[in-house]
């Protein structure tokens, strides 16, 4: 591979300048640059992409206008607005966040550094698109997009997930910054490595890097940033129980809120041990759970699911108490709710396609509904 000079960092920030200001796009957060809708956009945005989240942005600033209003709002509240757009950490730590600066900052969102990484939910970058994007500083920013632009134009070796590599782009990400032009120099970054310098078949013919670009020089715009192999996916078979009652409510449990998914509800259940049968399985969850024996009745219907790193097949499962009375043993708390009522509740999307299953049936309850008095169990 025949050796090229990097470019200079300031050629890249100020054909990157050039290129935004005839390429900027209106989303949004760039017409309102105020620092809370800054904080809630780039939050959404991470590992979710900007045709979703603009609608779910549109209506969080429905519900929650303010820090304020986000502060002084229940967790179920914020989740079922967030419910479906997945990796529900993000909610629960823009709701704690927004209670610290509720009461610590008056409700005005840090304009200092350290004191907006000391809040839930965040790091660098977002800290640092707050910082540029919202105030105007000279911050940097590392998202995707940013990497990949970076460690091609820089001729970067190394996967950037590892400690010294993010480093390294870090520092160049600060360097290609042209004083009072961060914000700027910022979006044009991220845009082009959204639509331009793409992870597959990048446009290089209409990139404004293309000239000073190490990675197409030497051919390597595909091998560049390096990707380390990756893991096997696995795949879990798990079950839920829909529990009715004799009066016709359902159970619903919420997740501890330190879990995956914590804080929403949902049909409660678990993964499948070696050995055990799904009926099995079922019965040991709810006992584990709930301090309750259950008679597991027909089936629901089997949903397959992906989350980010593992896969599942659920198998959910009609379902009756024989013996105990719930408590929340391994759940934060539950309730009994009418069919009607389940709508208001936040729950995953793999609950909410059990959901549809029941809804598609027309909420029948196979073991009976008591009626003035008496039961058809």
């Amino acid at each position: 591979m025949k050796e090229v000079k990097k470019p200079p960092p300031v050629d890249v920030g100020r054909r990157l300048l050039t290129w935004g200001h005839q390429h900027a796009r209106p989303f949004p957060w760039r017409v309102n640059r105020d620092p809370y809708v800054v904080w809630v956009s780039e939050t959404m945005l991470q590992q979710t992409q900007i045709q979703t989240v603009i609608p779910y942005l549109q209506r969080w600033l429905e519900r929650f206008p303010t820090v304020e209003a986000l502060a002084r709002a229940s967790l179920d509240e914020v989740l079922k607005v967030w419910e479906g757009l997945g990796y529900y950490a993000r909610a629960r730590h823009l709701h704690q966040a927004a209670q610290i600066i509720l009461r610590d900052h008056g409700g005005r969102i840090p304009a200092d550094r350290e004191a907006l990484l000391a809040l839930p939910g965040i790091g660098p970058y977002t800290a640092g698109a707050i910082l540029s994007l919202a105030y105007g500083k000279d911050e940097p920013i590392l998202d995707g997009n940013a990497r990949r632009v970076l460690s091609r134009v820089f001729g970067v070796e190394g996967d950037p997930r590892r400690a010294t590599v993010e480093r390294q782009l870090w520092e160049l990400a600060r360097a290609i910054l042209i004083p009072g032009q961060a914000r700027d120099i910022n979006e044009a970054l991220m845009d082009l490595g959204r639509e331009v310098c793409t992870p597959r078949a990048p446009q290089c013919t209409v990139c404004p890097l293309a000239e000073i670009c190490v990675a197409h020089a030497t051919g390597r715009e595909e091998v560049l940033p390096v990707r380390s192999p990756r893991r096997p996916i696995p795949h879990y078979t798990v079950t839920a129980g829909v529990i009715w009652n004799a009066e016709g409510r359902i159970l619903l449990a919420q997740r501890p809120a330190d879990v995956m998914l914590g804080g929403l509800w949902e049909f409660p259940g678990g993964k499948v041990e070696p050995g055990e049968s799904l009926a099995g399985c079922l019965e040991r969850e709810l006992r584990e759970e709930l301090g309750i024996q259950v008679e597991v009745g027909p089936a629901v219907g089997v949903i397959r699911h992906a989350y980010s790193h593992f896969r599942i097949t659920l198998h959910a499962f009609h379902c009756r108490i024989v013996a105990g009375e719930p408590v929340p043993l391994g759940v934060a708390t539950f309730h009994w709710v009418e069919p009607a009522e389940i709508a208001r509740y936040p729950l995953s999307r793999a609950d909410t396609k059990i959901v549809d299953l029941l809804a598609q049936t027309g909420w029948v309850n196979p073991f009976g509904v008591r009626r003035d008095g008496d039961t058809t169990y």
